[in-house]
C-alpha cells in the first residue's frame, strides 16, 4: 500500500469525525504562493505529486488531482499506485475541480477547506458549483493534513536581510510614498499585503523562507502614517530593525488581531482580491473593502534603471557560466559518467563562482531524451539517467544574484546528428522564439496578444505546446511574477510596459522521445523607430546571453530576416561573454556563435 493510499485513508477518518464528505487540499499556502515553503507542502505530502501546481480533492470514496499541461506526464508517473485519479486541466471532456464537486456531492453534503488556503475567487467558484446540488462549503480551522503530518518540517529560520538601495534602486520611504499616493487616489485608509514577493519588494527585504525564492514569510499593513511587517521576529537582527525604521516589526501571529482592529475602524481597507485568503477576509469582516489588484505588482514589474542595469550585469555572469557548462558538456559526455543530476550540479557549481550569486532560482530541469518531454521534469536519484553521445538534452535553469534573477533554457545536441524530425521541430520552435524577440507592438498591448507569434510555425505543421510562452521575472525575487505574461492563461489582460522583464520560451514535446525549448529573458523597451508623440510603440530587448545550438537548425526553414537575427544575436553574445573565459572556452564560444 503506497504512502499516499495510507495517508488518504487516515485523512478520510478525520473527515468522518469532522462531518465532512469531501476535503480540498490545494497546493498553495496562506499567501497564495505558487512555490510554497517545505512546512506547507501539504498536497505533495498527501499525494506524492511534486509539481508546483495541482489541487487534490478527497471524498469518502474517491480522490483526484487537478493540474495543468506542464505536469501531465509527471503527475501520471508520480500518482501511479496512489489511487488518485489525474484530471488534466483544460483538456476536452475533463471537468474543473469545482464542476466535479458540484456533480459528485449530494444535497446536505459538505466540502471542507482550510480558510487560510482558500482564495476569494476559489471560494466563490466552489460555492457557486455546490449550491445547485444542495451541498455546502465549510471553512475548517486547523488543517486536517497537519494533524497527520507528524514529521512536518518547521518554518524556516533564515535571517531577514536588507537589500541595499544601491542594488534596489529605490529606498523604502520612496516606495511607501508611491503606495500611499495610490491609496489616497482610491481613498483607502489601509492596505493589507499578503503576497510574499510584494512585501519583499516594498520593504527591500530578502530571506530564504521559500526554496529558490528569496522572500520572507510575512504579512504587512500600510496606513497613512504607519507601516507594519508581521514576521518571525527571531529572524530579525537589531541591524535590520535599525535599517527598516520607522517600519514596525511585529510577530507573525499578531496579524489576526491587527486585522480585526482594522475591521473596527471606519476607513476603507485595500486588499488584493486575487492574492488574499478567506481567513484574512473574515478577519476584516464589517469594514469597507477595496479588492482591486494591489498597485505594488505593477510597480514591482516595472524595473527601475538600477534594477535593469543589475539584470544585464547578472546575465553576463550567468551567460559565462552557461558557456563554460556547455563547453564542458560537449567534451565530457562522450567520455561517459555524466548524468542528469551530475550535469545540473556542474552548472550550479559554475554559477556559484560568479559574483553576487545567491543560489538557483528554481529546481534545474536537466532532461535527457524522453525526460525532455516532461515539461517540468526534475531529475531525482530514482529517475537519473546517464547522458550518452546521442540524442538531445534540455537544460532549463536559473540563478539568483544580488543584482538580478536569471532563467534560461537551451536544447543541445549530444550526438553527431539529430533526426530530420528533431531539426524540423527545433527550427519551428526557434522561428517562434525569433518572432517574439523581433516583434514591435503598440503601447497598450497585452502579452496574450503576442502568444500566437511563438506558435505560428508549429501550428503550420499541426503542432503545439501545452504551456504559456512567457512569464514575468522578478528582480532578485521570484522567477515567476505578474502581472506581465505572454500567455493565453497566465496573462490577465494587463498591457506590457517599459521595464517589464519576461521569458520568451516556446517549445515542443514528443512524448516518450524528446523535448525542445528555447528560453531567453526579454526586457520591454521603447521602440524609438516606430514611436510618435501620439502613438508610442514598444519592443523587446533580449538580455539573456548564451549560444543557441545551430547544429539543430534546419537553415532552409529560416527566412533571411530570421538568419540575420540569429547571427546578430550570436555576435552580441560573443562580444559580451568573451572576457573571463579560458582560451579553450573562448574557442568553443567562437565556434558556437559562428554565422550561419
Amino acid at each position: 500500500m503506497s504512502n499516499a493510499r495510507k495517508r488518504i485513508a487516515a485523512l478520510r477518518e478525520l473527515m468522518i469525525k469532522a462531518g465532512l464528505d469531501a476535503y480540498h487540499v490545494p497546493s498553495t499556502d496562506p499567501h497564495q504562493s505558487e512555490y510554497v515553503p517545505a512546512c506547507w507542502q501539504r498536497r505533495q505530502w498527501l499525494s506524492g505529486f511534486s509539481g508546483s501546481a495541482g489541487d487534490v480533492v478527497v471524498t469518502r470514496s474517491t480522490a483526484g488531482l487537478w493540474t495543468d499541461g506542464r505536469y501531465f506526464l509527471q503527475a501520471a508517473d508520480e500518482l501511479r499506485g496512489s489511487g488518485i485519479k489525474l484530471f488534466k486541466q483544460g483538456m476536452r471532456g475533463v471537468p474543473t475541480l469545482a464542476a466535479y464537486l458540484g456533480s459528485t456531492l449530494q444535497r446536505g453534503q459538505t466540502l471542507g477547506v482550510d480558510p487560510q488556503l482558500l482564495s476569494r475567487a476559489v471560494e466563490t467558484e466552489l460555492s457557486a458549483a455546490l449550491e445547485p446540488a444542495g451541498a455546502r462549503l465549510k471553512l475548517v480551522e486547523g488543517n486536517l493534513v497537519d494533524r497527520l503530518w507528524t514529521d512536518r518540517p518547521p518554518p524556516s529560520k533564515a535571517p531577514v536581510e536588507i537589500l541595499p538601495a544601491e542594488l534596489a534602486g529605490e529606498r523604502v520611504r520612496a516606495k511607501l510614498r508611491r503606495l500611499r499616493d495610490a491609496m489616497a487616489e482610491r481613498r483607502a485608509a489601509a492596505h493589507v499585503l499578503t503576497t510574499l514577493d510584494a512585501i519583499a519588494w516594498l520593504f527591500n527585504i530578502r530571506s530564504a523562507d521559500v526554496e529558490y525564492n528569496p522572500v520572507v514569510i510575512a504579512y504587512a499593513i500600510v496606513t497613512e502614517d504607519a507601516a507594519r511587517v508581521f514576521c518571525d521576529l527571531e529572524k530579525v537582527t537589531p541591524a535590520v530593525r535599525r535599517a527598516l525604521a520607522p517600519v514596525e516589526l511585529l510577530p507573525y501571529e499578531a496579524t489576526g488581531a491587527e486585522l480585526a482592529r482594522l475591521a473596527r475602524g471606519k476607513g476603507v481597507v485595500w486588499v488584493d482580491g486575487r492574492g488574499v485568503n478567506v481567513w484574512v477576509l473574515k478577519k476584516l469582516k464589517g469594514c469597507a473593502l477595496l479588492t482591486d489588484p494591489s498597485p505594488i505588482h505593477a510597480m514591482k514589474a516595472r524595473k527601475n534603471p538600477t534594477e535593469i542595469a543589475g539584470m544585464r550585469a547578472a546575465h553576463v555572469r550567468d551567460g559565462r557560466a552557461m558557456v563554460r557548462f556547455l563547453a564542458w558538456l560537449d567534451e565530457a559526455v562522450p567520455g561517459g559518467g555524466v548524468t542528469e543530476l551530475g550535469a545540473a550540479a556542474r552548472l550550479a557549481a559554475l554559477r556559484a563562482e560568479g559574483e553576487r550569486y545567491r543560489g538557483e532560482s528554481f529546481e534545474t530541469i536537466a532532461a535527457y531524451g524522453a525526460h525532455g518531454a516532461i515539461i517540468h521534469y526534475g531529475p531525482t536519484e530514482a529517475t537519473d539517467v546517464p547522458l550518452r553521445p546521442e540524442g538531445i538534452f534540455l537544460i532549463d535553469a536559473g540563478g539568483q544574484y544580488l543584482d538580478g534573477t536569471t532563467d534560461i533554457t537551451r536544447t543541445v545536441l549530444l550526438g553527431p546528428q539529430a533526426t530530420a524530425e528533431q531539426r524540423d521541430r527545433f527550427t519551428r520552435v526557434l522561428k517562434g522564439h525569433i518572432a517574439v524577440a523581433r516583434c514591435r507592438f503598440p503601447a497598450g498591448t497585452a502579452g496574450r496578444q503576442l502568444d500566437t507569434l511563438a506558435r505560428a510555425s508549429l501550428w503550420e505543421a499541426g503542432l503545439n505546446y501545452n504551456h504559456g510562452t512567457g512569464h514575468g521575472v522578478g528582480f532578485y525575487l521570484n522567477v515567476h511574477e505578474g502581472p506581465q505574461a505572454i500567455s493565453p492563461t497566465r496573462c490577465t489582460g494587463v498591457p506590457l510596459e517599459e521595464g517589464n522583464i519576461l521569458s520568451n520560451e516556446p517549445g515542443y514535446y514528443q512524448e516518450g522521445d524528446y523535448g525542445i525549448r528555447l528560453e531567453n529573458l526579454v526586457l520591454v523597451v521603447e521602440d524609438r523607430e516606430a514611436s510618435t508623440e501620439e502613438s508610442p510603440w514598444l519592443r523587446f530587448e533580449t538580455i539573456t546571453l548564451c549560444p543557441i545550438d545551430t547544429r539543430l537548425v534546419e537553415v532552409e526553414l529560416l527566412t533571411a530576416e530570421e538568419r540575420t537575427w540569429l547571427d546578430t544575436y550570436h555576435a552580441g553574445v560573443r562580444e559580451a561573454l568573451a572576457g573571463g573565459l579560458s582560451a579553450k572556452e573562448l574557442g568553443w564560444l567562437q565556434r558556437a556563435t559562428a554565422p550561419l
